[in-house]
């Protein structure tokens, strides 16, 4: 039987590693066969694209180069860890996926989110996640968590409000687009309710 493919979605700040983190020790008392993972990254051709997105000396860095970098990262990613496990029947739950391109390059960069998903469909070959998992948190929220929480900032944590404000907003449109499959989840209550809340739906989702 086929893994499922789930991702877990947000605007920076919303809490998705730490979830992640948690996640990680209920699933293993449940007996559910999965891999956790990351983009960019969970490999290590991605992992050293991320590090080329992410350092905060890149700072001529073009829009496009951007997304088109993202795009590597994942179709990399995809075809050495992702659609390996789940032809094994193991299920993949993945921190980010093609939504955070649409909403971060199409609309915080303002490339256009059909343009961004363009180069997607070609690096995936149209491959998408069976469910969404999209932790809610406004951009102002996020931010205070993220200069609370973190000693090192990478290039897209020091983007001013305004950045943060489109791609939260490129989010709504990215939600409505693909509403069959993305499951709102609310980000600003206690941890613990947040790992329940999303615990459950991905339980309900394997189990089901």
């Amino acid at each position: 039987m086929k893994g499922l493919f789930i991702t877990i979605e947000g605007p920076d700040g919303s809490g998705k590693t730490t979830i992640v983190q948690e996640l990680t020790k209920r699933l293993e008392t449940s007996k559910i066969n999965y891999i956790i993972t990351r983009e960019p990254g969970g490999i290590d051709i991605a992992e050293q694209i991320r590090k080329i997105i992410l350092n905060p000396k890149n700072t001529t860095m073009d829009a496009k180069t951007e997304a088109l970098l993202y795009a590597a990262s994942r179709r990399q990613h995809l075809v050495e860890k992702v659609l390996p496990a789940l032809k094994a029947g193991i299920h993949v739950i993945c921190e980010r996926f093609v939504d955070s391109s649409l909403a971060y390059q199409g609309y915080g960069r303002e490339i256009g989110i059909d343009a961004v998903y363009s180069i997607n469909k070609f690096a995936i070959d149209n491959i998408m996640p069976d469910t969404t998992i999209f932790l809610d948190i406004k951009p102002n929220e996020g931010l205070k968590r993220i200069k609370q929480n973190r000693n090192n900032l990478d290039r897209l944590d020091l983007e001013g409000i305004e950045f943060h404000q489109r791609v939260y907003e490129g989010y709504e449109i990215v939600k409505e687009m693909f509403k069959e499959r993305i499951i709102v989840v609310d980000a600003n209550r206690p941890k613990a309710e947040v790992v329940d809340a999303v615990y459950e739906i991905i339980n309900h989702k394997i189990k089901g």
